[in-house]
């Protein structure tokens, strides 16, 4: 990689993940494996290109547009795309590699990949979020299809710009395939999708607390702090406070919302906020509103929840990437925080990862126990690739039946990640296994052998 310029953000999910595999038993089982590697941090194939749309005062805009196709050993490349004007080269490589690790997880046949664009739909009318998306899909449609790239949505990216990105794929194609992900009901989309993410990381975590607690405690009566606002965050709040859980946080880009009386954030709010998100409006305007402001306190100036909430139980960063850093890692741990898990990708940074695990290994059974993104907040694309065999079959599940498989999945997640750690990664009496290793090295072992199987390096 020293040939190359330099890309932090992939560096570091590259770095993160190659230190858990050389840590391991992993190479000294399959030699091979260092080999495959080197192949798979390298995308099979990367798509720039640019984008020309016309705003509302006829004025000509261009734009920057990738799709990272990294990884199809086990399927057709799936992932994201993402619309802001953060999207770089490295931001996407990194998301990409992710990615690869996370659809192995889900057991599901799909490869790893991620795209988008640094356009901006904040302040865009609807008129020209579709002119862009329009002009976006006249290129991306000649690189994807169901048996080959399969996108989804992300930030940036909601129903709305699917649906005319769709539109636009089927005028140019002459063809109705599922070639995205996150549709709309009516017209392929799977229920629980929305959900999907939020959900499945309180699934995972509610393993983590039940393996912990030797089935003696729940998510009923934890205290949890989230990050961010959007799709993530707000169905990962609904489904704690389902399960009897106080949420005491959320957040968006210009600073934090924190509960101040014990009922902490109601479901009502969390639809209030999705509204708002709809809007485009920021929290600081509820905070500041008569009805809340007893009942709330907002922290500006892009501030994260980490410091400010007092005490925490189970913290999910569902933001975005390196949003707990190792300052906050060790407030989180002496406010009483005992599972961390990523709603968001690398939602952690490096040092914040290094000081839970250091926790694991020390403080054994009063350890905070940290779960990365790639297993956490596998939920998502899990229920994508569920659209994906729905679009296939022709057929729609039930909520109760796409709910059930989603349930399914994460358990069985969580048990990879769980016992590829106790194979490979040599843990004392009394301490958790490490989710970490066991999450990289499940993820990665799994893509390896395909490779390995179709000849991908000699």
């Amino acid at each position: 990689m020293s040939n190359l310029p330099s890309e932090p953000e992939f560096e570091q999910a590259y770095k993160e993940l190659v230190s858990t595999l050389e840590n391991s038993k992993l190479f000294e089982k399959n030699p091979e494996y260092k080999k495959a590697l080197q192949v798979c941090s390298i995308p099979e194939r990367i798509i720039q290109f640019r984008v020309t749309w016309e705003d509302d005062k006829g004025q000509c805009q261009v734009n920057n547009a990738f799709r990272v196709q990294f990884n199809s050993a086990l399927g057709p490349y799936k992932g994201g795309l993402r619309f802001h004007p953060t999207v770089n080269l490295s931001i996407l490589k990194f998301l990409g590699f992710e990615q690869i690790f996370k659809n192995a997880l889900t057991g599901l046949s799909m490869g790893g990949g991620k795209g988008g664009a640094d356009f901006d739909p904040k302040g865009k009318s609807d008129n020209e979020i579709r002119k862009f998306c329009v002009a976006f899909m006249r290129e991306l449609n000649k690189h994807i299809g169901a048996d080959t790239d399969v996108p989804a949505g992300d930030i940036g990216v909601s129903p709305r710009e699917i649906g005319y990105m769709f539109g636009a794929y089927r005028a140019e194609r002459n063809r109705w395939e599922g070639i995205l992900t996150c549709k709309g009901g009516n017209w392929g989309g799977s229920l629980v999708r929305a959900e999907a993410t939020g959900f499945g990381l309180v699934y995972y975590v509610q393993h983590m607390i039940q393996y912990a607690s030797g089935g003696k405690e729940s998510f009923k009566g934890k205290r949890v702090a989230i990050t961010g606002s959007g799709n993530v965050a707000q169905y990962a709040a609904l489904k704690c406070i389902e399960l009897g859980a106080t949420v005491i946080s959320l957040s968006d880009s210009k600073g934090c919302l924190i509960a101040t009386d014990e009922q902490g954030i109601t479901p009502d709010l969390v639809n209030m906020i999705a509204d708002m998100k709809v809007k485009r409006k920021q929290l600081a305007e509820l905070a500041n509103s008569s009805e809340y402001s007893n009942k709330f306190k907002y922290i500006g100036d892009g501030a994260r929840p980490w410091i400010h909430c007092g005490k925490v139980d189970v913290a999910l960063p569902s933001a975005t990437q390196n949003e707990v850093s190792g300052e906050e890692a060790k407030k989180l741990m002496e406010s009483g925080a005992k599972f961390i898990a990523e709603g968001s990708n690398m939602g952690c940074t490096q040092e914040a990862i290094d000081i839970f695990e250091a926790s694991r290994k020390d403080k054994k059974g009063d350890a905070c126990w940290y779960a990365p993104g790639k297993a956490a907040n596998a939920g998502g694309v899990a229920v994508s690739g569920l659209e994906m065999a729905q679009n296939s079959m022709r057929l729609k599940w039930s909520a109760e039946e796409v709910d059930a498989k989603l349930q399914d999945i994460m358990k069985n997640c969580f048990e990879n990640c769980l016992n590829t750690a106790k194979e490979y990664v040599p843990f004392g009496e009394g301490e958790f296994p490490s989710l970490v290793a066991g999450g990289n090295i499940a993820g990665f072992s799994k893509v390896a052998a395909a490779m390995l199987d179709q000849g991908d390096w000699w």
